[in-house]
């Protein structure tokens, strides 16, 4: 439920992905919540757990036996399996869902299967499973669980929503996000409306069937196959909604869940968006702060970090009326909208700090656009040859469907503006701008907030990081007090989630729950180190 518009910028190969929502700037808010949606009420309930037995019309799709074949990756096997393309009429045809995994690598003391999912909405999970998950998790974790994936409906190796060319997504990642007059108001609606034009013509049969809550219908038919009880799970960023969507379908069928970087479902989007622009902005602060301390070595300066943010603003300003060289085959130059993406690119993890102090420098100082231009490549997952993987596609189609838009026209998002730049002097007018683009969408939402309670089920981890920018800490404790078997876990800390990322406080707890079912004590807190 994050990256829109705001949605485009995207994270490393080996983390898990930043929250998108629904907007241009991908995620510039990209990742910005998932679901594009109104300041509509939300529910008083959760939605009603599904019968505990198998209704008869879904039974060969429960009966599926998975058949591993190697898959081009040492160590790694991978099937295939179909579920319904549309849940309540299984006859209309069917999906075919990739499935992956790397055996735990003790077969004495085996748990079952241990489910990934990197967040998004979008991201490729079998790709996070291969590049990470199987080999950066914990040994002990590893060695009792096989470690296992499944591309989402839609995404990536599971018939994939398809949209635009590179050509045309070049220039939709380019369009201003922060137009000065009418004229540059209209090309960002049409740049909305011909994104969504291409998706409806690419992908018509699969849009209306992406949604959270048929993807976590397919999460239970892949328990099913791989023969587990119950289902055992770590989901990241927009994989928590994903994780706390199945434990309020399937709450007896929860075994040890773990949602790092956690939503709140309860938001509307339009309220989803502006709290991940304030957390943008915590995050811009403690970078700023960082870099005024070191001086002249800083490319925003001395001073304040407030100060600081007026230069980077400033900056932004002058990209608007003149972008740089870039050293791009294709001709791109480093306008405003890629600028703010590659910068928003490297709040997710405080690590990218230096690499984005590097960009800046050469930016503002040498006038070489090249490595900021590379920071917002890497978040829209743009190859060197101009093509782009399926993950902004995805994450738009699940994101308008899961939630109704955050704004419904232009003069919805001026009022808003003002309020979105007090959450963010920096990025604010460009996120609530990018948030606009569900309302173009051929499709309805289905969704609608609510709260998920999953009563009945075994204890789930929550966990949150103070200052976290793409799903801010204040979603983690309020997801946790929505699930009545909810345990809150902090870690007082920078970047995006927080297992595997240098708290060892928080991996032994969250370790010895997934090992031997010790759920953390609620209100635990942890810090660096």
């Amino acid at each position: 439920m994050d990256l829109s518009r705001h949605g485009r910028p995207g994270p490393s190969r080996g983390r898990p992905l930043p929250f998108r929502t629904c907007g241009t700037l991908l995620v510039i808010t990209g990742l910005l919540v998932s679901g594009c949606s109104s300041g509509s009420s939300t529910a008083d309930t959760s939605m009603a757990a599904l019968a505990s037995s198998t209704p008869a019309g879904l039974a060969p799709y429960y009966d599926q036996k998975l058949g591993w074949r190697e898959c081009g990756v040492a160590g790694f096997e991978c099937a295939s399996l179909k579920v319904p393309l549309d849940y309540d009429k299984p006859a209309a045809g069917d999906i075919k869902l990739a499935v992956a995994r790397k055996k735990a690598t003790k077969r004495s003391g085996r748990l079952g299967s241990l489910l990934v999912n990197p967040g998004g909405p979008g991201g490729s999970a079998i790709g996070y499973l291969q590049s990470y998950a199987a080999l950066g998790y914990p040994e002990e974790v590893r060695a009792h669980y096989d470690m296992v994936a499944v591309d989402p409906r839609g995404v990536a190796r599971s018939e994939p929503v398809t949209c635009l060319d590179g050509k045309s997504m070049d220039a939709y990642t380019q369009t201003d996000v922060t137009p000065d007059d009418r004229r540059e108001t209209e090309e960002l609606r049409t740049s909305f409306q011909e994104f969504a034009a291409g998706c409806e013509k690419r992908s018509a049969a699969v849009l209306p069937h992406v949604s959270t809550v048929e993807a976590a219908r397919d999460m239970d038919v892949v328990r099913a196959a791989l023969g587990d009880d119950k289902l055992s799970y770590v989901g990241a960023s927009y994989g928590t909604f994903l994780g706390a969507t199945y434990a309020d379908l399937y709450p007896k069928r929860v075994g040890r869940l773990v949602l790092d970087g956690a939503m709140d479902p309860s938001l509307p989007a339009r309220r989803m968006n502006r709290d991940q622009t304030a957390g943008f902005e915590t995050a811009f602060q403690s970078f700023a702060k960082d870099c005024v301390a070191l001086g002249a070595e800083c490319p925003l300066g001395s001073g304040t970090p407030a100060a600081a943010g007026r230069r980077l603003k400033a900056f932004f300003e002058e990209l608007d009326r003149a972008p740089l060289p870039a050293g791009d085959t294709s001709g791109r130059r480093l306008g405003e909208a890629l600028a703010t993406t590659g910068v928003i690119a490297a709040m997710y993890d405080e690590g990218a700090w230096a690499q984005l102090r590097d960009a800046l420098t050469s930016a503002m100082r040498n006038k070489d656009g090249s490595a900021l231009l590379a920071l917002s490549d890497s978040y829209y997952e743009r190859d060197s040859d101009g093509s782009y993987a399926n993950l902004m596609f995805a994450n738009t189609a699940v994101n308008c469907l899961d939630l109704p838009p955050a704004f419904t026209s232009p003069a919805e998002v001026e009022k808003a503006v003002p309020d979105f730049e007090k959450a963010s002097p920096v990025f604010g007018e460009g996120l609530a701008w990018s948030s606009l683009n569900c309302a173009y969408w051929p499709v309805k939402a289905t969704g609608r907030p609510h709260r998920i309670e999953a009563r009945g089920a075994a204890p789930i981890v929550v966990v949150g990081t103070t200052r976290d920018p793409a799903t801010p800490y204040r979603w983690a404790r309020a997801l946790a007090s929505q699930l009545t078997s909810g345990r809150l876990l902090t870690y007082e800390g920078d970047g995006h989630t927080a297992y595997g990322r240098g708290s060892g406080c928080v991996d032994a707890t969250i370790n010895a729950y997934l090992l031997e079912g010790k759920a953390p004590p609620n209100g635990k807190r942890c810090s660096q180190g």
